[in-house]
């Protein structure tokens, strides 16, 4: 159940996901296309083997497509679970994701040529995907897809970046017009800007690219 089609049939959409999977694997990255997020779901718990220490950062795309509830079904994980979390308990989830077997995540924003984009105001995500935990899969909607590098960090700033900030209610210029300002405001949301050009380790990074707009 790949849902993939032939090649004489094959969507514009699909040809670009298959671009960008081969641009992911020089980068040294496992890659993946789901054409839903419920096959997404099945794809990244496949992924996932029996006894693993999972946990995940901020991610409405993951949330969206019901990834965690079926995770914590499983039962056969152990579910570092920040969304049941309280005070205290989050930043200790957030110290353990880093000996985690799993951390999942979406992106910001991905450029056609396989750069991930991540903008991160505690930089608990960024620093997670950069170094820690074992295996890092991103869930990417090809909303998130720009040309190129460079407009994939326009896109996390400029779209992403204000709607978090708007979600978060934290007071930033582009809370009130929906336009980043390159700010300095204390709760800045760009605090951290991440780019994922390689993975270092073969495999510690997998992206699923999923034929969905999912997050933002």
């Amino acid at each position: 159940m790949n849902g993939f089609k032939t090649d004489a049939g094959m969507t514009p959409q699909r040809e670009l996901a298959e671009r960008m999977m081969k641009n992911l694997r020089r980068r040294n990255m496992e890659a993946f296309y789901c054409p839903t997020g419920k096959e997404a779901v099945e794809k990244v718990s496949e992924l996932i083997a029996d006894g693993s220490t999972v946990t995940w950062g901020g991610s409405m795309t993951i949330r969206d497509m019901g990834l965690p509830e079926a995770l914590r079904r499983r039962g056969t994980l152990n579910v570092l679970d920040r969304d049941l979390a309280t005070g205290d308990e989050v930043r200790e989830i957030y110290l353990k994701a880093f000996t985690a077997d799993v951390y999942l995540t979406s992106a910001n924003a991905i450029s056609e040529d396989g750069v991930i984009v991540n903008i991160d105001g505690n930089g608990n995500r960024v620093a997670a995907i950069t170094w820690g935990p074992k295996k890092v899969i991103f869930v990417i909607g090809m909303n998130k897809v720009a040309p190129t590098p460079e407009a994939a960090l326009a896109r996390a700033r400029n779209i992403a970046s204000p709607i978090n900030a708007q979600r978060f209610d934290i007071k930033t210029p582009c809370k009130a017009d929906g336009h980043c300002h390159n700010c300095n405001s204390p709760e800045s949301i760009c605090s951290y800007i991440h780019f994922l050009r390689n993975s270092r380790n073969q495999g510690r990074h997998v992206v699923v690219l999923v034929g969905e707009s999912l997050g933002y």
